[in-house]
């Protein structure tokens, strides 16, 4: 007779599991043993739980099947929370094994004791206590179900000692999961009000995300009919700009100027599969219709003209016969043009010149995008790392874009870029990392070494919380408690572990070093010092903001320190 924890394994087996990533221990060991003899599934040893949540995050972004994580009881599996948010938020197929202490011991205030089935409720559509081997397999049927349909996570909370108890000869047997989506699409009443609203109107802008995934053609096609310029939310980048003639970039803080003034100067904004959260960033006088498979998201960011239920590919495919088309170009013309601006203002920051320091961030994100694989797979620190990658790569149809953009975690960039290389260990996976970033899951780069990945890790090493610092200066606040003292040289710590590390300093050096450390056949770190005082310009800057900005450098020269704003100063003249 099986045990529970084998069981699971063989279930997970059966429902295209490939790998586990967590870290053993007491409660967990009897799964990590059925592991150990089925064989067929690998244990991935992470050095923390948040970065095995985050690894297997990107591995169910990227692959769209279920990816595994687990912690033991107490502190283990309180480690895999914030990982786990981001896969919800990120929507994101994960199922977490968050062992627990003996089932007799609950409720006694037992060593390591929690209550995970009231923690991770938040974080998951599903999260159960097995109590009973006679639930076998059943919850763990559900809980794979249902991170499968929903998208995001489900927790399965084990106590140990259940885990090695015996399944029933009785307990319901487990079939495979199962993938069928169903067509979604309006009625046709809901259709034909949306084509009304777009025939009746020439200057519509699309603002699409990443509910467009499956759908680009589509999309092509419905801006070529309308004559729409495309804006593209941070996580429908990687679905959206490439081979897209209509793309105008970016809104929000992040963004750029072309894609703020799309929607600015529109009659009609037409979200397609599209969460965009900042309403500050939405027209104010154009008609807003939202099209989305989730209902519970329609117009929870702005009033909406017209919401709808539907898959984007569904619900254009079957709008294009009742649309009229648009014959004028004078919009979108007039959106390429302020696009095409846009452009060479980036470019023209995106420079370096030799034995001028610190390196600009910007020509260090343009130089990876110009020198990495048409493939390649980036991952992105959140803060500065994720302006300068949102700006500065260009996506194809075969590459990646995986960040932490839904939670906006710090260090996520290294755990995601583990997962991806995992799932694809011939593919180039870059990791984008901020110092602050990078030394936080530190670490995890152990974990690299222990597996042989070949990833890359390039370090944005400016010696600050980046996007903090800038957060304070525009806020009027002098920047405090933003620095790292110490000039850490990280490309001697990973020397440490048998791991060549490359520090570039001169901009002369940096396009060879990116070519030299792309070129290693094992896992590579690049370490750049870049500029601390880079300023990430906002599409548009509001009076407060530059109000805020003014006060921060009033406080900073009558507070006696005159260098730190002259050399802001100085370090973004071009």
């Amino acid at each position: 007779m099986a045990s529970v924890a084998e069981k699971l394994v063989e279930a997970l087996v059966r429902a295209g599991v490939r790998r586990i990533y967590g870290v053993v221990g007491d409660s967990l060991n009897s799964i990590v043993d059925a592991v150990r003899r089925s064989g067929e599934i690998q244990w991935v040893h992470v050095r923390n739980e948040e970065a095995a949540a985050f690894a297997a995050g990107a591995e169910a972004q990227l692959s769209g099947n279920l990816a595994v994580c687990a912690g033991s009881c107490g502190p283990g599996n309180l480690h895999l929370i914030n990982g786990l948010y981001d896969c919800h938020r990120s929507k994101a197929p994960v199922l977490a094994l968050a062992t627990h202490v003996p089932s007799s011991e609950i409720g006694t205030g037992y060593f390591q004791e929690t209550h995970p089935e009231l923690l991770f409720q938040e974080c998951s559509h599903y999260c159960e206590m097995m109590m009973t081997p006679k639930q076998m397999p059943r919850v763990l049927q559900i809980a794979m179900q249902t991170a499968l349909s929903k998208g995001g996570v489900s927790v399965l909370v084990i106590p140990g000692d259940v885990a090695m108890e015996s399944v029933p000869d009785q307990a319901p047997l487990a079939h495979d999961v199962l993938r069928a989506r169903p067509h979604v699409r309006p009625s046709d009443a809901g259709l034909r009000q949306l084509a009304d609203l777009l025939n009746g109107h020439k200057k519509i802008t699309l603002l699409c995300g990443r509910g467009c995934a499956c759908a680009h053609d589509e999309m092509i096609r419905l801006a070529g009919m309308l004559k729409s310029p495309v804006v593209h939310s941070l996580a429908g980048k990687e679905f959206v700009e490439y081979d897209n003639p209509y793309d105008v970039g970016m809104t929000g803080l992040i963004g750029v100027p072309s894609g703020a003034h799309a929607m600015d100067r529109c009659d009609v904004l037409l979200m397609l599969g599209t969460d965009f959260p900042y309403q500050e960033w939405y027209p104010k006088k154009a008609k807003i219709i939202q099209i989305d498979l989730l209902a519970e998201q329609l117009g929870r960011r702005s009033r909406l003209e017209l919401g709808l239920v539907g898959d984007i590919k569904e619900t254009l495919s079957a709008l294009f016969p009742l649309l009229n088309g648009n014959e004028d170009e004078t919009f979108l013309k007039s959106c390429l043009d302020d696009q095409k601006e846009t452009i060479d203002s980036l470019n023209s920051h995106a420079k370096g010149i030799a034995g001028h320091k610190p390196i600009h961030p910007e020509f260090l994100a343009a130089t990876l995008n110009e020198v990495a694989a048409a493939d390649a797979i980036f991952t992105v620190d959140t803060g500065m790392v994720t302006v300068w990658a949102a700006r500065y790569l260009r996506m194809t149809k075969d590459r990646r874009l995986i960040g932490s953009f839904g939670h906006g975690s710090m260090a996520n960039a290294l755990p995601q870029a583990i997962g991806a290389q995992l799932l694809f260990p011939e593919r180039q996976v870059i990791s984008m990392s901020g110092d602050g970033g990078f030394s936080m899951l530190m670490g995890d780069f152990l974990t690299v070494v222990q597996h042989g990945l070949p990833l890359k890790i390039v370090v944005f090493n400016n010696g600050t919380l980046g996007m903090v610092k800038l957060e304070m200066e525009v806020a009027g606040l002098p920047d405090y408690g933003v620095d790292f003292k110490g000039n850490t040289n990280f490309a001697k710590i990973v020397e440490a572990v048998g791991v060549p590390g490359i520090r570039v300093e001169d901009p002369a050096d940096l396009r060879s070093s990116v070519e030299q450390w792309l070129a290693q056949k094992g896992p590579g770190l690049l370490d750049v010092v870049v500029n601390p005082h880079e300023l990430s310009m906002p599409p548009k800057v509001s009076l407060s903001q530059a109000w805020g900005f003014s006060l921060f450098m009033i406080k900073d020269i009558f507070g006696g320190d005159t260098a730190a704003p002259i050399e802001l100063v100085e370090s973004n003249l071009r």
